[in-house]
């Protein structure tokens, strides 16, 4: 006899409610990040290269540690990365002449 906690037994049943989709959202959001961060290769010298990718690991490490504890701070993650690498870039195309 299989117990209501059996593999095949009837189990807790999901609600659409259970699951937020705001981690979806951030993690395919820190993708586009990373295309966007790995574009700018060609025109950011080596070491801003390095610490704009640094950053991008250091964020994506964050956002899937907030995947269950809190989902939808996950979702803002790639709106920082995204200001974040526009302040970087423009800073360093005005003053750094890249």
């Amino acid at each position: 006899m299989a117990s209501s906690n059996s593999f095949f037994g009837r189990g807790r049943r999901y609600r659409r409610t259970d699951v937020s989709p705001w981690p979806f959202v951030g993690l395919v959001g820190m993708a586009a990040c990373f295309f966007l961060y790995a574009a700018s290769a060609p025109f950011t010298p080596w070491w801003a290269q390095t610490l704009l990718l640094v950053f991008w690991l250091a964020a994506t490490v964050r956002a899937v540690r907030w995947w269950t504890p809190h989902p939808v701070r996950v979702a803002w993650v790639p709106v920082v990365c995204l200001v974040v690498w526009f302040v970087v870039i423009w800073v360093g195309a005005a003053l750094l002449g890249w």
